[in-house]
């Protein structure tokens, strides 16, 4: 007896980002060095960027579930040209760290951000 399932897609309509800050390569690199270890960056359209939600409330869930999501943070830098891997020589933790950068040029939600962020500079 096979189970019927409906698939629905229902893509982001709206993104809110609440504050956005261009970094330095360097400063967006460290902010990603965790006591666990290391988060991945993001890069589309020659931006290398992070991001950082709102937490998980009632009515956050809800805007989601209504396809508006809520970045509290973006933080960027330019990067012509993407590279799967960053390093960072840390004085700090007498090392070099690996930064592992993901590929998002196909998101539309990402390509749409970058387009707004470079409009937003120009102004």
């Amino acid at each position: 007896m096979e189970n019927d399932v409906k698939i629905t897609f229902s893509p982001i309509s709206e993104l809110v980002v609440h504050e956005i800050v261009e970094v330095s390569k360097d400063d967006l690199l460290k902010e990603r060095i965790t006591p666990n270890g290391t988060v991945p960056l993001y890069w589309c359209g020659g931006m290398l960027f992070s991001f950082s939600s709102l937490p998980l409330t009632e009515e956050v869930v809800k805007d989601y579930m209504r396809g508006r999501i809520h970045w509290m943070e973006v933080h960027f830098t330019k990067l012509p040209t993407y590279v799967p891997m960053l390093s960072l020589s840390d004085e700090e933790y007498k090392t070099t760290m690996n930064i592992r950068v993901i590929d998002t040029s196909k998101s539309e939600l990402h390509k749409k951000l970058v387009k707004w962020i470079s409009n937003s500079k120009k102004k």
